[in-house]
């Protein structure tokens, strides 16, 4: 049975690991010029409903660096956007692919791609959840704080479809996860609650609260997110006034432990969702994280084709 990558729900917690460190090799392996040939004859599709720096340019890199051939599609060039089935256009990438990374607006679409495509499906960010974000936030974690059991990443802002994926991640991985929202804008509760599943298993804690200060609290690494997501933009001036107060400066800072990580999954908006002083300050891990977004997805591919 053909597996995919639709959310960390589709792993172990013990799979999730073995990506970490997937993901530690074929960064040294990039970083010293050696080949990895994870991916040698074969070919990737990109199949992007929505436009991506970091997303795109990371997967391409990474799927090249592995030896194989990125294809690049743009649903404004498929006849997807003139109405085809999704489950007609997988089954033919199914074909013509060795494997989709698929970034698109509803959950339902990587539903369907992996029901028909036949080929493992990478989810490169959905409505619901951003994977392969969440395993390159660990990695990094990992890589500044040697070990991720008994961290505590305390997460401010919206709870979306990234922190979606590092309530299950930070389960896998046996740390802990604040979660500071508004009340309206909470994450939902299908992932809290598999999330606090699996953490019974590794000892992880998971807490919800509209607080921001309490999440901030004694925590090791500070973790946001645009408060405006793609195709929201209309919401903008609501979710401005609704997120006041939810923003990561040096007052909250203040509150974490000593030597804690600022982290954000990029792009950034300067003065809403975090302070150009802290983002630049010598506490941000962001541009490393931003790097280790090709790594991570060098991990993932590597998971699936690698020997």
């Amino acid at each position: 049975m053909t597996r995919s990558l639709r959310t960390l729900k589709d792993i172990t917690s013990q799979e999730f690991t073995q990506i970490l460190e997937r993901t530690g090799r074929v960064k040294a392996a990039i970083k010293s010029r050696k080949p990895i040939g994870s991916l040698d004859n074969r070919v990737v599709a990109l199949l992007f409903e929505k436009p991506s720096t970091r997303t795109r340019a990371s997967f391409e890199s990474a799927i090249a660096r592995l030896g194989g051939t990125p294809v690049y599609l743009p649903s404004a060039d498929l006849q997807m956007k003139r109405g085809e089935p999704v489950k007609d256009t997988a089954r033919m990438f199914g074909n013509y692919f060795d494997a989709i990374v698929a970034r698109v607006y509803s959950h339902q679409t990587i539903l369907e791609l992996d029901e028909f495509a036949g080929v493992p499906i990478i989810n490169g960010l959905c409505n619901l959840a951003h994977p392969t974000q969440a395993i390159c936030d660990l990695f990094t974690v990992k890589e500044v704080k040697g070990d991720l059991k008994g961290l505590t990443l305390a997460y401010i802002g919206d709870g979306n479809n990234v922190c979606h994926s590092l309530l299950l991640a930070c389960a896998h991985a046996g740390m802990n996860i604040n979660v500071g929202c508004p009340d309206a804008y909470g994450p939902k509760e299908e992932f809290v609650n598999y999330a606090k599943d699996i953490a019974q298993k590794s000892g992880s804690k998971i807490a919800i609260m509209s607080d921001p200060r309490e999440a901030a609290c004694s925590s090791d690494v500070l973790y946001t997110d645009t408060w405006v997501s793609m195709g929201e933009e209309s919401e903008k001036e609501k979710k401005l006034k609704d997120f006041q107060g939810y923003q990561i400066n040096k007052e909250l800072l203040g509150l974490a432990n000593r030597g804690a990580i600022i982290m954000h999954c990029l792009p950034a908006y300067r003065g809403y969702e975090i302070t150009e002083e802290v983002m630049e300050g010598p506490n941000s891990v962001i541009w490393q994280q931003g790097e280790n977004k090709m790594h991570a997805a060098a991990g993932v591919l590597d998971f699936f084709f690698g020997k």
